[in-house]
């Protein structure tokens, strides 16, 4: 019996409760948002035809109450819920929950998220199945002489699993019987703050293994299909960046068991809906499963792409009682798709996840290519979830172009305010080894973020974006003047003298002088030789340089001291230098400063104690993380300023040094631990 959905509750948040609205409004269904307190200005709330407020800011106290959600719907009169991924996706408790209270939700039944949500009883189904499997021991309370035992018979490396939820979190790779337990126990408190479970099992590590996942479908009426493979190898601390469809690697005849296997798990747990079965190949081809993921995945876009489905409106129709429509129990492929995800973080240090607000978002759009984001400009990013921003997905005939025309979409694109991850993922899809299909889970070892991801703006171009910042300064004063606005800024008697600005750009100084005569300008960038640049127009968002016969347009946003910067040259962040810097600014040197905000979850060190360099000292959570913070040099404590749970800002001081042991300059180390989604 089909049952309609007239009102759908989203129970998530971003970008997929945006995709999930998009199709319910093309379908006629009527949607209702939940959102949190730092959530209350964001997009997806605007989207909905009605929101819900969840008091609180944390996951635990909003977008993890299955009470609440539940109340909300009820509330709203909503009959369906649809859960997204994260959060209550993957939740058995919330898929009964939904029923006794007759929601219906848009997922799979119950026991097959409760059966697959366990990895080691799912990886024991599918081995007396006849699923390929890599073996797991269970050590969540297990001793050291335990632990000792279970990583001999499974051999190192070994990996460290969470066995519920997914995305990398309350996952370690451990080398070494020194290490295992440490990583053993924040695997398991990892897990616990994400998934309320903190089981944990080990299993064999494949080295440089090829990450394929092949998504699956299920009705009520017998039909269980594959949607074909993608390729989600590119990652950083074990959580996809890039991902593909079709893989580079799988030719028809592989592509054909990995269908057979998957169909295979999905109807041994007697599947209903949309799931994605994940699998790691081994260098010889051979491929193990790893889970089953019980809910739409965050690359589902590029899937959509190459067979033309929309995959949200299949989980509702099938969760209405329908059966799957014939194309997409006879789908076919057409074309390349690779989807990438933008996040606020640094992969200059470490892929430190980043907060504040996003000033500019825009993209410009282009054929083939897909935008779907979470975020606006104006927008804030918070530290209390996944610092996922947006993922851009393009669709070509080819996979040599669907990579060249998305790294053209990543240098159009205008995001300032917050550090992102946009020009690692411009140089990765324009790496050689990629465009050859030489991609696996350590690509990013073989090839160091730390200069992938540096600035796309070669240093010598860095100045003409110093100089259009300058030119766009004054022509904002000129604007803003009260008297003589048509005056140049700075206008001399004295010809010889330039009117000089500095800018901080990526930890060097860039000071621009110029002159303003006309259209005409006399320029000097760095100390170096004076030359004449043509102003073709020049406003305060807008500079039209011809430099060297080289004519480019330069937009410029300022915000405080901040200066962006884009052109055809790339972007840049600008941080506007003070002339005349205020002497009673506080040093904070000595002091070890919080990377970012957060919530300290240990404190490793006292005072008095003497430190090395490297030494662990204060454990923070941020953004579904851990980070540990360690000591940049050798030194001894003199202050512990922070406890176990208190909240930190970014830039507050956490640990103090003794005067007489200031460590040298230089940045705290961190690591950062498991992912988030």
């Amino acid at each position: 019996m089909n049952t309609a959905i007239g009102t759908l509750l989203v129970a998530n948040r971003g970008e997929i409760a945006r995709r999930v609205i998009r199709t319910c409004r093309l379908m006629g269904i009527r949607t209702v948002a939940v959102f949190s307190d730092p959530d209350e200005d964001a997009p997806f709330v605007a989207d909905a035809d009605e929101a819900i407020r969840l008091p609180g800011a944390t996951p635990a106290e909003t977008y993890l109450r299955a009470d609440l959600i539940i109340e909300a719907a009820r509330a709203s009169g909503a009959d369906a819920v649809h859960p997204g991924y994260g959060f209550l996706s993957e939740d058995a408790g919330f898929a009964r929950a939904c029923a006794d209270n007759g929601l219906t939700l848009v997922g799979p039944p119950a026991e097959a998220i409760e059966l697959m949500g366990d990895k080691l009883r799912s990886k024991e189904l599918m081995a007396d199945i006849g699923v390929p499997v890599l073996r797991g021991v269970e050590v969540t309370r297990a001793t050291t002489a335990e632990l000792a035992d279970a990583a001999e018979r499974i051999g190192f490396p070994l990996l460290i699993k969470a066995s519920a939820g997914g995305g990398g979190r309350g996952m370690r790779v451990v080398r070494s019987q020194e290490t295992l337990a440490d990583a053993v126990a924040g695997a398991r408190r990892e897990a616990g703050a994400a998934f309320g479970r903190d089981t944990v099992f080990l299993e064999r590590y494949v080295e440089a293994p090829r990450h394929i996942e092949v998504q699956v479908f299920a009705d009520d009426h017998g039909n269980v299909v594959s949607l074909f493979e993608r390729e989600c190898s590119i990652q950083r601390r074990h959580q996809k960046i890039v991902e593909e469809c079709p893989s580079p690697v799988v030719d028809e005849p592989l592509r054909a068991r990995l269908g057979e296997a998957a169909v295979a798990a999905a109807r041994a747990v007697d599947y209903r809906g949309a799931g994605t079965v994940e699998f790691v190949m081994a260098p010889d081809g051979d491929f193990y499963f790893l889970e089953m993921n019980t809910r739409l995945q965050v690359e589902h876009p590029v899937t959509e792409e190459v067979t033309g489905l929309d995959l949200v409106r299949l989980q509702i129709l099938v969760a209405e009682g329908h059966p799957l429509p014939e194309e997409a129990v006879r789908p076919g492929m057409q074309g390349h798709a690779i989807e990438v995800r933008l996040y606020a973080e640094d992969p200059l240090r470490g892929f430190l996840p980043v907060t504040g607000q996003v000033e500019r978002f825009h993209v410009e759009p282009l054929p083939g290519l897909r935008v779907e984001a979470g975020i606006r400009s104006g927008s804030a990013v918070s530290p209390h979830y996944d610092p996922m921003l947006a993922k851009l997905v393009c669709h070509a005939p080819s996979r040599g172009e669907a990579a060249r025309r998305l790294a053209a979409a990543l240098r159009r694109m205008r995001v300032d305010g917050i550090v992102t991850n946009r020009d690692l993922l411009v140089r990765i899809l324009e790496h050689p080894g990629f465009l050859a299909g030489e991609t696996d889970t350590h690509f990013l070892e073989r090839h160091d973020p730390r200069v992938l991801g540096a600035s796309l703006v070669p240093p010598e171009s860095a100045g003409l974006h110093a100089l259009a910042a300058a030119l766009a300064g004054q022509a904002g004063q000129r604007s803003a003047a009260r008297v003589l606005a048509t005056i140049p800024s700075g206008w001399r008697n004295n010809r010889s003298s330039l009117n000089e600005t500095a800018y901080e750009v990526e930890e060097r100084v860039i000071r621009v002088g110029y002159q303003l005569t006309g259209r005409e300008v006399v320029a000097q960038i760095d100390g170096g030789p004076r030359q004449a640049v043509l102003l073709h127009s020049c406003t305060p968002r807008l500079v039209d340089l011809e430099v060297a016969g080289a004519r480019r347009r330069y937009e410029v946003l300022a915000v405080g001291e901040r200066v962006y910067v884009h052109s055809a040259l790339g972007g840049s962040t600008l941080k506007a230098i003070d002339r005349f810097p205020d002497p009673d600014v506080a040093d904070t040197r000595g002091s070890l400063i919080a990377p970012m905000p957060g919530t300290v979850q240990r404190v490793l060190v006292e005072p008095g104690q003497p430190v090395a360099a490297g030494t662990p000292m204060v454990v923070l959570e941020a953004m579904k993380m851990e980070h540990t913070v360690s000591s940049p040099a050798d030194g001894r404590i003199a202050q512990v300023l922070v406890a176990p749970g208190q909240q930190v800002e970014g830039g507050g001081v956490l640990v103090v040094f003794a005067e007489d042991e200031t460590p040298a300059d230089g940045e705290a180390e961190l690591d950062t631990a498991g992912s988030s989604l």
